[in-house]
């Protein structure tokens, strides 16, 4: 058992004020393999308190000290390369072999990328004899989910301390282990004391006092739209400053022109990715009526070759999904999706054969979908793709931005003018042109009720500063 039940408030491990305990679980076998302590309003108060009480003084470093900081970040994170993989592996369930190419990179170019733009990054700016300046908020209560354990936690880390801005981090109590390595990571590369402070628990006993607390001036938050509704509601009654990241059901529109192989190979990619619990996952799959046959005919062969299973065995590419409950809602989908009339062309209920521990489902394809249907309009969090014909472009596009969601989109063709026309068109905040790979500090976030603000890079770094005119500065 792995026992981490203290709290890093101020620069130390500190006993938890409930003196209570939640078990972590490993999804690959459904049994408890650590604790966690179960913090509370008082420990909270006590992270708040040591970030308040730093936040002039850390406001007003230089960037270059932040950029150095940033640096010794990198360097001690690479050093915690195994560690942070093995616990990603353990917490979430992710294959070895993702827990590293994914989940471990995906922190460390976050905290690279945060500290590259500091090199040009400009907190002042001359406009005539007046002058502009963008400061730091104050204390910023960041609340990350389990999906990504490093991904989500580092771009806010990484933002808030490039700006200037002392945290209290509430990351999920089902994947925490990853966030008590973090501060061991931040405890050695010299974080000052009570710029970096970490409270575990639950929604209840630590999310909620950290989006009500009178000294936190903003709250960043990942996570699902229903959450992130009650805390913008709890953060609005002293008008702090909210920065969300919510859900999506994000399309991904094949072109008649596309090599039916390879689209039907990256379709299936984008939704077993993370057992089909990312956010950006590309579940509604657009396709002409054409090309439906023999689409799902190699949809269908891709999916035969995901290996499933023990995420510490070789080949293995989907793993378990986090947890009992997340078992039963993917289920509960899967039946829905039966009832309102599509067909089930792949997969389906239950756990897939020989896997009788843990919290395993088979990656299922349905067919005959219409978009008006529950499984083409919310979000499942699951390895369920929804195929839809489309007439024609225009109408495919409609399709595309029939959601309530707006967070990534798909393109995948051969004709770069219309992959462009159709990129312009979807409307969400990071659209992909054939599996075009792009940097940690392009922006990142949603339209409609995928969220608000922009994280990653310069763009992040932004969401925790405030700016302030001071006239005839120069006079």
């Amino acid at each position: 058992m792995k026992d981490h039940i203290k709290q890093y408030i101020n620069g130390e491990w500190v006993d938890s004020a409930s003196g209570e305990t939640i078990d972590v679980i490993n999804p690959s076998t459904g049994e408890a393999f650590g604790r966690i302590a179960k913090g509370n309003a008082e420990d909270v108060d006590k992270a708040v308190e040591a970030a308040h009480n730093v936040y002039i003084e850390f406001r007003n470093t230089p960037a270059e000290e932040r950029r150095a900081m940033l640096d010794r970040i990198v360097t001690e994170y690479e050093n915690r390369k195994n560690d942070l993989i093995e616990a990603i592996t353990d917490e979430l369930g992710s294959p070895i072999d993702k827990s590293e190419k994914v989940h471990y990179q995906m922190g460390l170019n976050h905290f690279a990328a945060a500290r590259d733009a500091l090199d040009s990054f400009q907190f002042e700016e001359q406009r005539g004899e007046n002058l502009v300046v963008k400061e730091a908020i104050g204390v910023a209560g960041l609340i990350t989910p389990w999906n990504f354990p490093t991904n989500q936690t580092s771009l806010k880390l990484a933002a808030a301390f490039a700006a200037g801005s002392p945290v209290v981090l509430k990351p999920s109590e089902e994947t925490p282990f990853a966030a008590v390595i973090l501060a061991e990571i931040f405890d050695k590369a010299d974080v000052p004391k009570g710029v970096f402070n970490l409270v575990n628990g639950d929604g209840e006993g630590v999310g909620n006092p950290l989006s009500e607390h009178p000294k936190v001036r903003m709250m960043s938050f990942t996570g699902s739209g229903r959450t992130g509704s009650k805390i913008m509601e709890k953060a609005s009654v002293d008008f702090k400053k909210v920065s969300l990241e919510l859900g999506g059901k994000s399309p991904l529109i094949i072109l008649d022109d596309a090599d039916v192989d390879k689209a039907a190979f990256t379709a299936v990619q984008k939704v077993v990715n993370n057992t089909g619990q990312v956010c950006t996952a590309g579940t509604r799959t657009l396709i002409p009526e054409s090309m439906k046959d023999e689409f799902l005919e190699k949809v269908k062969e891709k999916m035969n070759q995901v290996k499933v299973g023990n995420p510490r065995e070789d080949g293995v590419e989907m793993g378990p999904l986090i947890s009992k409950k997340q078992y039963d809602t993917v289920q509960s989908y899967i039946n829905k999706g039966v009832e309102e009339g599509a067909t089930l062309y792949h997969g389906g209920p239950d756990q897939p054969e020989g896997q009788d521990k843990g919290f395993y489902v088979k990656p299922t394809v349905f067919s005959d979908v219409d978009n008006k249907m529950t499984i083409a309009q919310e979000e499942i969090f699951g390895p369920v793709m929804s195929v839809i014909t489309y007439k024609n472009l225009d109408d495919a596009i409609e399709l595309a931005n029939d959601t309530k969601y707006g967070l990534a989109g798909y393109v995948y063709g051969e004709d770069m003018e219309t992959l462009q026309k159709v990129a312009r068109s979807i409307e969400a905040g990071t659209v992909e042109i054939n599996n075009a790979k792009g940097a940690a500090n392009l922006p990142f976030g949603g339209y409609k009720q995928s969220g608000i603000g922009r994280e990653w890079g310069d763009f992040g770094i932004e969401e925790f500063l405030e700016v302030k005119s001071i006239k005839g500065y120069f006079k």
